[in-house]
């Protein structure tokens, strides 16, 4: 088992959990606040966490689907309450962001809106966040090594806040946690992970240490999403994905694009509920089309990574991948109407992944792709 340091220190092995106390201890956290949601709480991973954890904890599980700025505050006040030192963020990406925000406002004044990346917010981030230690309990988000989180505020936007000093300060990736995952959401998270090696493959910032870590990245996912699907209890599997979704976390400093730009406005909407990896595992198809003449020799060397002909058609071939995991196939068959595009678009223009696609897209193009994917 040896450590991995790079933007943060990760232990990426099965049955690292046992080394949660003393990950805290050499943090000096002693009272933690323990963050998951309802569904991860009564799973055996959870147990397990809890049991390495041990008394002295406060546990906060009521974090939504897309964390909002009212339980990000809930939270918070129970840090403060429990008079809590650090946080430990259990399960998949909603709690591990919600985890950041609470260390961010643990130690710095509301509203959580003065922070986001998009409001000039960078600047007014300081060290002196409170330590995150995340525990990934799916593989896809990254967030577990990732600089941002995203949170839907109480005037409907879902705004980034990004900074170094959010990254968490450990990340115990133990791919045990991950073996009770069912089918739907590993192939939704997985398609998740997925897609960010792409995208930050695609970001036109030259980072060539993130470029190779996402093309090994996207070609790890590529190659045994369906088994993990098929079989989740197949540890080398899961141990893949997981690797493949840190992966794509690392490379978050290049930036996304349009996929994200557009999933984070859909993410918002109120109802339907949305789920973020399945919506990026339908847009990528159509974003990728609307990227190929920006791409250069992108897409041949993604073609390598993955193991596919250099004459295959990128697009297609995730497609004809979302159908075999059983994805739906268009943003329609999630419940997406398309009086509620005109405010995704907004949503994607103003977004921090914009800038960082290929290519900018206008109003117009943003709805040519959306058009697309609720076919």
């Amino acid at each position: 088992m040896i450590p991995i340091q790079y933007l943060t220190n990760i232990i990426l092995a099965p049955g690292c959990v046992a080394m949660l106390p003393d990950t805290l201890g050499k943090l000096g956290v002693h009272r933690p606040l323990l963050v998951t949601d309802k569904g991860v709480r009564h799973t055996a991973a959870f147990e397990r966490i809890q049991s390495a954890l041990g008394a002295g904890h406060a546990l906060f599980d009521d974090t939504p689907q897309n964390p909002t700025e009212h339980a990000v505050e809930s939270a918070t006040a129970l840090f403060r309450d429990r008079r809590c030192d650090g946080v430990v963020a259990v399960g998949g990406g909603s709690p591990i962001d919600l985890s950041k925000a609470v260390a961010l406002l643990a130690t710095h004044q509301p509203p959580l809106s003065r922070y986001a990346l998009i409001m000039d917010g960078l600047r007014h981030i300081r060290a002196d966040v409170a330590p995150v230690v995340a525990l990934p309990t799916t593989a896809g988000t990254g967030s577990e090594v990732g600089r941002g989180a995203l949170i839907t505020l109480r005037d409907g936007r879902k705004l980034g806040l990004i900074s170094q000093h959010l990254i968490p300060k450990y990340a115990l990736c133990d791919p045990e946690l991950t073996l009770s995952l069912p089918p739907r959401l590993t192939a939704a998270t997985g398609m998740d992970a997925l897609a960010h090696c792409i995208e930050t493959f695609l970001s036109p910032r030259d980072n060539p240490v993130a470029d190779a870590i996402a093309l090994d990245g996207a070609g790890r996912a590529y190659r045994n999403i369906e088994s993990a699907v098929r079989n989740g209890s197949d540890l080398r599997t899961r141990q893949e994905m997981m690797t493949a979704s840190l992966m794509g976390g690392l490379c978050f400093q290049k930036g996304l694009g349009a996929v994200h730009s557009l999933s984070h406005a859909l993410g918002a909407i109120k109802n339907p509920v949305l789920h973020h990896g399945t919506l990026n595992a339908i847009l990528l198809p159509s974003v990728l089309r609307a990227n190929a003449a920006y791409a250069g020799d992108k897409y041949p060397r993604l073609l390598a990574a993955m193991h596919l002909a250099t004459d295959t058609d990128l697009p297609a071939a995730i497609e004809a991948l979302n159908g075999r995991l059983g994805i739906p196939s268009s943003l329609k068959d999630l419940g997406v109407t398309r009086d509620m595009l005109p405010g995704a678009v907004r949503g994607a223009l103003a977004d921090h992944s914009h800038a960082t696609n290929p290519f900018q897209p206008d109003a117009m193009q943003y709805m040519d792709i959306l058009d697309a994917a609720m076919q």
